[in-house]
């Protein structure tokens, strides 16, 4: 059983274990492969509006999820989500747990959509769980993302009212 629950503190040194290899794979997320811990730390956790972690029953983190404004001023009525599943987790629904949840999260805040701006087109399974969750591709950016082992890939904006 998976529970969500806001983001705390202590809970930094395990959040960063689940980040750092997805960061340095290079193949999701438009970070440096090297980012410090230090800027990790201020993008995942101090810009975001919430940040939400996934436990399980022995209160071991699953994984994570920031929610923020996709643009400032007249575009901030539209959220933007990054997530990221433990190895360990991925396959068990940890990801589509957060997503539903980040979406009732969002229209809490007041959000009306949520938009995806760099869905990495090799990122099939991705792309077919925010499908799953009636996210949409609106377009399709060419060769926008520099994947270390594809090279230059396409990469998609996803996105849904709410």
């Amino acid at each position: 059983m998976i529970r969500i629950r806001p983001y705390q503190p202590e809970d930094w040194p395990a959040l960063w274990a689940i980040l750092v290899p997805v960061f340095r794979a290079g193949e999701t997320y438009a970070l440096p492969r090297d980012i410090s811990e230090q800027d990790a730390h201020r993008t995942w956790i101090e810009l975001p509006r919430a940040v939400r972690v996934a436990i399980d029953d022995n209160g071991e983190l699953q994984g994570t999820y920031f929610l923020k404004a996709n643009q400032a001023g007249p575009g901030d009525h539209v959220a933007n989500c990054g997530y990221i599943v433990a190895p360990a987790a991925r396959g068990h629904g940890v990801a589509g747990q957060m997503c539903q949840h980040s979406l009732a999260l969002a229209r809490e805040l007041g959000f009306v959509a949520m938009q995806y701006n760099l869905v990495v087109a090799s990122n099939e399974v991705a792309i077919r769980l925010w499908q799953m969750h009636d996210f949409t591709i609106i377009g399709t950016l060419p060769r926008a993302f520099r994947h270390p082992a594809l090279g230059m890939t396409d990469a998609h904006v996803m996105y849904r009212l709410l």
